[in-house]
């Protein structure tokens, strides 16, 4: 009764928070390209398995060189060792590539769950938060992503209780992140996030601006993911541009033209993420080459910029 009686009182003070945007951003939006390491998931490794089989990290450095992107997305999962660090020696080179070819590097990332009802378990996942936190602010990265986690087996009516803790969690890695100048951004992943609501919900709990969200277009799992994309973006420290709003899975193609009209209104500055993904139609995996795929996607991406930005925005 007792525990029934405080998620109550839980989500009615939840609901009644202020919702600040992560900051007010002066001037038009500006927009900046950035590879997500993750659309050449398995060239990457492959390589880390068998060196010379796949495409290396130097090797997605210079990919995303030619075909002039703005900066890179390296997630944790490519670098040797995770999710231990990776060496000095390792993050110096990379930074000293990229810096060379001409390219920021964006973010990168951990695979966390926070949504775990062991204690033990989020204690290990808020430590290796941390330790990415460190490699971030070493490469020059400023946003560190992570996830909310997956709902429990048997927790689906424990929904608050799981909302307090993960929060807890996630204050703790804020605040080690703040202290290293490095925002921490949380992926609406089809996960315990589902839709903008239920993630505003979780920022609304931890309440800090150095937390805000990697908004993932293709995972909020809603009738109309748009209008989603548009209530998040106050709150947008990064991105995944995908080319479906509604999974791999699905036919339905993003309409670049509609999302770029909705972040440039909400007047974001930053990078946008494209991530490109294997994809399956009637249970069927159609073959992916990222190498093919991503330059037709970011050709998309960067002429529907361009036409918006000699629009005008229309007043509210």
């Amino acid at each position: 009764m007792k525990g029934n009686l405080l998620c109550c009182l839980l989500s009615l003070l939840v609901y009644n928070l202020p919702a600040q945007p992560v900051q007010h951003r002066p001037g038009k939006s500006h927009l900046k390209t950035s590879l997500n390491a993750y659309s050449f998931s398995k060239l990457l490794n492959d390589e880390l398995k068998n060196p010379g089989s796949g495409m290396s990290m130097e090797g997605l450095l210079e990919f995303a060189a030619v075909h002039n992107f703005d900066a890179v997305d390296l997630t944790g999962y490519y670098f040797p060792g995770y999710p231990n660090k990776p060496s000095y020696a390792f993050i110096h080179n990379i930074k000293r590539k990229a810096f060379l070819l001409g390219l920021d590097i964006s973010g990168t990332g951990v695979r966390n769950d926070f949504a775990h009802p062991d204690p033990q378990k989020r204690a290990a996942d808020v430590q290796l938060v941390k330790d990415w936190i460190d490699v971030a602010q070493l490469l020059g990265a400023p946003v560190v992503r992570i996830f909310s986690g997956n709902m429990p087996a048997g927790f689906e009516n424990k929904r608050d209780s799981i909302l307090a803790y993960m929060a807890e969690s996630i204050k703790e890695c804020v605040s080690y992140a703040k202290k290293k100048g490095i925002l921490i951004g949380v992926q609406n992943h089809a996960d315990f996030l589902k839709t903008a609501d239920e993630t505003i919900q979780l920022l609304k709990l931890v309440n800090s601006e150095w937390f805000g969200v990697v908004v993932d277009i293709g995972s909020f799992v809603t009738a109309d993911p748009y209008k989603d994309v548009e209530k998040i973006m106050p709150y947008a420290v990064n991105f995944q541009f995908k080319e479906s709003l509604f999974s791999a899975t699905n036919s339905v193609k993003t309409d670049v033209g509609r999302i770029l009209a909705i972040v440039r209104k909400s007047g974001y500055r930053g990078y946008l993420p494209i991530e490109t993904l294997p994809q399956v139609r009637n249970n069927q995996k159609i073959a992916y080459d990222p190498v093919a795929r991503v330059p037709g996607f970011l050709s998309e991406i960067k002429a529907g910029i361009k036409a918006r930005e000699q629009q005008k925005i229309p007043k509210e």
